[in-house]
């Protein structure tokens, strides 16, 4: 099976495009939101099943190359809908958010809320990707697992950092 085969075709241009629309999205806002997030990480109080810092740009890329290819396979479909267009740039958006809220400004309750909202958002994308293309719905699956631990993650580092 070709997964970047779509109804027997292939967009090498929309595919790149699609790919690295999250990738450099996410690598630019690692950039801005997390320049200092190593040092911000290692010092802050972790639960006991926190990954070391190595671990997240790693699986973040992977991630996005998957939603990457999740969207595109979506995209090439014969009746693409704009409500699967339309979660998919949200919850993209609040990926980035994240971020910034967790890292550039320090707000660990606001990320937490914002997390368990991106939850939703990818899982319904998720959903409506499934509904077009069991493939495209699949390839969300482990960014959908990825970001329910980083949401407990996330709170445990809130709880234990007040």
């Amino acid at each position: 099976m070709n997964i970047l085969a779509v109804d027997g075709k292939v967009e090498k241009g929309k595919l790149l495009k699609e790919i690295l629309i999250p990738v450099v999205g996410g690598m630019v806002t690692g950039m801005v939101a997390t320049k200092n997030a190593k040092e911000i990480y290692s010092k802050l109080k972790k639960p006991a099943y926190a990954p070391p810092s190595w671990v997240f740009p790693v699986v973040w890329t992977g991630l996005y190359a998957t939603m990457g290819l999740a969207n595109y396979r979506i995209s090439l479909k014969k009746k693409p809908t704009s409500t699967a267009n339309a979660l998919y740039d949200i919850q993209l958006g609040l990926n980035f958010l994240w971020s910034f809220l967790f890292f550039r400004w320090g707000l660990r309750g606001a990320a937490f809320a914002e997390i368990a909202l991106l939850l939703g958002m990818i899982t319904l994308t998720t959903y409506q990707y499934f509904q077009k293309d069991k493939i495209a719905g699949r390839l969300m699956i482990p960014y959908v697992a990825w970001v329910a631990y980083a949401m407990g993650l996330n709170y445990g580092v809130w709880r234990l950092n007040g």
